[in-house]
């Protein structure tokens, strides 16, 4: 096992996150995968080994540490950028079949190149906005989970994920501190596309100060087919209001 196979051994097991050889090998494929390419396309912020792994790689997986993720069904990674949780979470969790989701055909070239590199099986990669794959048959209402990890503040995000997450299912939204300023705006749109917001779950990441959480959003009934809304709009206009300054 080289180095850095062993430092991302390490830093699952710190967060409590179990992996076998191949998984590993796998995460190390991947990882090595990412810094190359990041030097010719911007993927993510530039940072140390051991930051891109815990930022990344085991931040993403904190959830398995959770309920929240079923231990099969499908999965949606709603504006997936670099694969992440998507990616990562498929590798981990063979009986997910996940849909990796983003409108940079760039980012996708990527994670093609990741799927082949590690031979993921489970997992699927489309090209398109959440605006319109959310008003398409093949994907409305179609998941049991929809995620997004860095995506969008609260409110757009619940326009963004609630269309595609089945009744009694869930979407889960990857986020910081910030999402006290998010809550009421957020639980207002929620309502409007079919959503409960449910209590956040601290998801910390060990040896770092982040205040990592994971939003739960519980589809309780159909979302109007009047949402989403054209592209840009949700952005635009949000459902629940605009954030506070």
């Amino acid at each position: 096992m080289s180095f850095c196979e062993e430092m991302i051994r390490d830093r699952l097991e710190a967060n409590g996150l179990a992996a076998v050889p191949e998984q590993i090998e796998r995460i190390h494929v991947y990882f090595q995968m990412l810094k190359e390419w990041n030097t010719r396309m911007d993927l993510i912020a530039q940072m140390s080994d051991e930051e891109i792994i815990d930022r990344h790689f085991v931040d993403s997986l904190t959830v398995l540490k959770t309920e929240l993720l079923p231990d099969a069904g499908k999965v949606i990674d709603v504006g997936t950028g670099a694969g992440f949780p998507g990616m990562v979470l498929a590798m981990m969790r063979e009986n997910l079949s996940v849909t990796l989701m983003d409108a940079q055909m760039k980012r996708l070239k990527f994670l093609s190149a990741v799927q082949e590199a590690c031979g993921i099986r489970n997992v699927e990669i489309i090209h398109g906005r959440a605006e319109e794959l959310g008003r398409r048959k093949e994907y409305r209402e179609a998941y049991d989970a929809a995620v997004a990890r860095a995506v969008a503040p609260l409110s757009v995000l619940c326009e963004y994920l609630l269309p595609f997450v089945r009744m009694g299912g869930c979407a889960l939204c990857w986020k910081g501190p910030a999402i006290r300023d998010e809550m009421e705006n957020g639980r207002r749109a929620a309502h409007l596309l079919g959503g409960r917001l449910e209590m956040p779950v601290e998801c910390p990441v060990s040896g770092r100060d982040w205040n990592h959480l994971i939003l739960p959003i519980r589809k309780t009934e159909k979302t109007s087919r009047e949402y989403p809304r054209k592209a840009g709009v949700p952005k635009a206009r949000p459902l629940g209001g605009t954030q506070p300054a």
